[in-house]
């Protein structure tokens, strides 16, 4: 059987690992997504993270200009 239960601290690693593109296995996949629906801090931790990605691309292009 595979656990399917992660913390918040496990969460916010995987999170952090397919932010830079890594693949992750599906059990984690189902897990980060499990997590995200009952947990009220990680979704806010994932929308920052979106955030912050989108200003840097957009600065990124600001600063290439």
């Amino acid at each position: 059987m595979i656990p399917l239960r992660r913390t918040c601290k496990e969460v916010t690693r995987l999170v952090l690992l397919a932010e830079e593109q890594q693949a992750l296995p599906l059990a984690d996949r189902i897990a980060v997504r499990l997590h995200l629906l009952a947990c009220h801090a990680c979704p806010r931790f994932l929308r920052q993270l979106q955030l912050m990605r989108r200003a840097t691309e957009r600065w990124r292009r600001y600063s290439e200009e």
